[in-house]
Order: C-alpha cells, then structure tokens, then sequence
C-alpha cells in the first residue's frame, strides 16, 4: 500500500514524517469500534473514505513505532492523534493518504488531496480567494495553464487550516490566510488574524510545497517550531 513513488511520499522525500498512501480501498482495512459511530449513518462512498485513510494513518504510525490505536474526530472534526505524535489525513475520489510524525520533531502539520481538475463551480473561488489572490492565480494560468491553480489554492487553504486548527484550536477562514503560490512548488500562507504563541513567537505565517501528478493535486504544510 505505502510506495516511495506515490504523490505525497514525493512531495515529502526528506521530511522528517512518514507518508501511507493508497489509490484503492484494501478489503483488510477496518474501523475500530470508537471509530465507526462517526459513519455509521454516511454513505457507502463516505465509509470506505473514511476507513481506509484511517487504515493508512495506523500503517504510518507502525513505521514510527506506535501500536494501531483509534482515531476519532474530536473538537471541529479535527483528527485525535496519540500521544506524542502529530498527523494529518485526507482523501478524494482515488485516492487516501495520511501523514504522521513524532511532535518531538515537527510541531504541527496538513496535507490536503484534491482531483486535478478546476473547480466545478466558478463561485466557489469567490468564496476562498481575494481580488489579489484571484489576479495571481490568473497570471499563473497565462504561463501555466495545465495546472488547475483554482484547485491548488483550495487545496493549499486547507492544508494551511489542518496545521493551524492543533495549534490555535479555534477556526481560520478562508479569508482569513492569504496565499502566495509560487509555479517552483512551493508557497506561503500570511495569517491576517491574531495567531497563536508558538516557541515565544506568534504564528503570522506557513510555507508549504504542492504537486501535481496522476491526475492529483496535493498540497502539504510541515511546520516545525524554532
């Protein structure tokens, strides 16, 4: 299931975590029972999800020497990792993929999976963008236009909310981070809020690195504290 070639484990080659990753649902991938009141009414589709990124966490953790144990939703959705570690988790149609490290080596960190397709509604980017963000992603496309920059400034937003939530506890919108996405991979998140003290310093801002391959977007925040 793990493979040094998929897309996040690219994306991440040299980072100090380590990458499940997976284009199908295993038949052996199953939930524990704290786990499976929080789908037990979903769909089927939202089940395998669901599972099966759960079944890609455990396998990360055992490569980091932490026994299989539940993970359940707690405060805003927000995975509860044991202790000690610090993970996140996404999924889209084709694809799961999970993301865990010791918190003695990184302080927080999000990845986000999205298709590599632009956003089916065009209001959606109204939603989640600035004008300035907006006028970037367009001089993008001119020089571009295979990547779905759309998608990938959705996608970095959430990766930039999975590593924030852990640290602040409380909600960042999508308005609330203004993005500078950059065509060499990488990008930056300003925080426009009030941040939370990490190390003796306010959070104001988070760098990240995208991909885009095999028909994915992902997106990736590994943030580790002075």
């Amino acid at each position: 299931m793990t493979s040094p070639s998929g897309i996040l484990s690219t994306l991440l080659a040299g980072a100090p975590v380590v990458v499940s990753e997976t284009r199908e649902d295993p038949a052996d991938a199953v939930l524990f029972p704290e786990e499976a009141p929080f789908v037990a009414k979903a769909v089927p589709k939202r089940q395998r999800e669901f599972t099966t990124v759960r079944h890609c966490a455990r396998a990360a953790l055992s490569r980091i020497g932490v026994p299989p144990a539940p993970i359940v939703r707690g405060d805003k959705g927000a995975p509860v990792w044991p202790d000690g570690v610090v993970g996140s988790m996404t999924h889209c149609t084709g694809y799961r993929g999970a993301v865990v490290a010791r918190a003695s080596e990184v302080t927080s960190l999000g990845v986000d999976a999205e298709p590599a397709e632009r956003l089916s509604d065009p209001g959606v980017l109204d939603l989640v963008s600035d004008e300035t963000e907006r006028a970037q992603l367009a001089a993008l496309a001119a020089e571009e236009p295979s990547v779905p920059w759309d998608r990938l400034l959705f996608s970095a937003k959430e990766s930039v909310y999975k590593t924030w939530f852990p640290l602040a506890r409380r909600w960042l919108g999508f308005e609330d981070a203004h993005l500078d996405i950059r065509r060499d991979g990488t990008f930056t998140a300003k925080i426009l809020v009030a941040g939370p003290v990490v190390a003796g310093s306010e959070l104001t801002s988070l760098s990240g690195t995208w991909l885009v391959r095999d028909g994915i977007v992902v997106t990736a925040i590994v943030f580790q504290a002075d």
